[in-house]
């Protein structure tokens, strides 16, 4: 009676060890549904992988202007005279819809934008105004120049386009330095040529011109000997150099957008030109760059 006891109670304690295993397999595989079968729970297989953080935001939420007369309205509202309030950049002109209205709206214009442009900068004024609108650490800063180094009294005077590009790093690097996060926008310099050829059968125009303005493009505008026709190509390669000179270098830094030619392209019409000078873009050709900008700082990718 004493050995079947025994036997009868080994064989109870086989049973609950069995039936105790098979609990906890059911415990383990409860706990961890999603673990293939056999495998130990792990963590880091069910975790989903972070989403990478694009570095162009496509919706800053503040913006800084650095640039020449273009971006300050010149000759757009009258004579002689900056007009900020219809500059492509930061103006507040419903007409014109500026890159600022576009992405801040008019409540966030006036505390959130900066304009910093000067009329008359060329490439070397950059660098200090970088360090003006780092000030603000923008998330966008935009950038047209260039014009006035082309612009100048002779061929022989322009800038050089080495001396260009070395102002134009500095530029970069001094904003890097200040705002390291800013992004930036570079518009590729208008084609002076286009501009010329446009507005030299205008009287007004031509006598504006006299006074000075781009004399090295401008100059003797009805002039159509050789002489005058290769004076006015050197100036416009000189112009495709610089922009040339700018795609490249903003192309190595990961937070810059060039406008891939965009402005040199396009074709002002008179309307979209200052019925004062002929050169300068009026309040329709404003907006025609606040469009173009606009386009290229939303698009998902940058333009080619």
């Amino acid at each position: 009676m004493r050995q079947r006891a025994r036997t009868h109670r080994r064989r109870g304690a086989r049973v609950i060890a069995v039936a105790l295993a098979g609990l906890c397999a059911v415990s383990m595989t409860a706990c961890d549904s999603s673990s293939p079968k056999g495998a130990r729970p792990d963590s880091t297989t069910s975790r989903p992988s972070p989403s990478p953080i694009p570095l162009w935001d496509r919706t800053p939420r503040s913006l800084a202007a650095v640039g020449d007369s273009i971006t300050r309205g010149f000759d757009a509202c009258a004579v002689l005279t900056d007009c900020p309030e219809v500059s492509w950049a930061t103006g507040t002109d419903a007409a014109v819809n500026s890159l600022a209205l576009r992405l801040l709206g008019p409540s966030g214009i006036a505390s959130r934008s900066w304009n910093h442009a000067r009329s008359g900068a060329d490439v070397a004024d950059l660098p200090a105004q970088m360090a003006a609108a780092a000030v603000h650490k923008p998330d966008l800063v935009t950038v047209m120049v260039g014009a006035n180094d082309a612009c100048a009294d002779t061929v022989e005077r322009m800038t050089p386009v080495d001396r260009f590009r070395t102002s134009f790093e500095a530029s970069l690097a001094r904003l890097r330095k200040d705002a390291p996060k800013a992004q930036v926008y570079v518009s590729s310099v208008p084609d002076l040529k286009r501009l010329w050829s446009t507005g030299r059968s205008d009287p007004l125009g031509r006598q504006i011109w006299r006074l000075g303005i781009c004399s090295s493009m401008l100059g003797e505008a009805e002039d159509d000997s050789p002489a005058a026709e290769q004076r006015r190509d050197a100036v416009r390669q000189r112009i495709v150099a610089y922009n040339t000179v700018m795609k490249d270098v903003c192309a190595e830094d990961e937070r810059c957008r060039h406008d891939g030619g965009a402005v040199f392209d396009y074709r002002f019409s008179g309307a979209q030109l200052s019925r004062w000078d002929w050169f300068h873009p009026s309040r329709d050709g404003q907006g025609r760059l606040a469009e173009i900008a606009y386009r290229n700082v939303t698009a998902a990718e940058p333009p080619a």
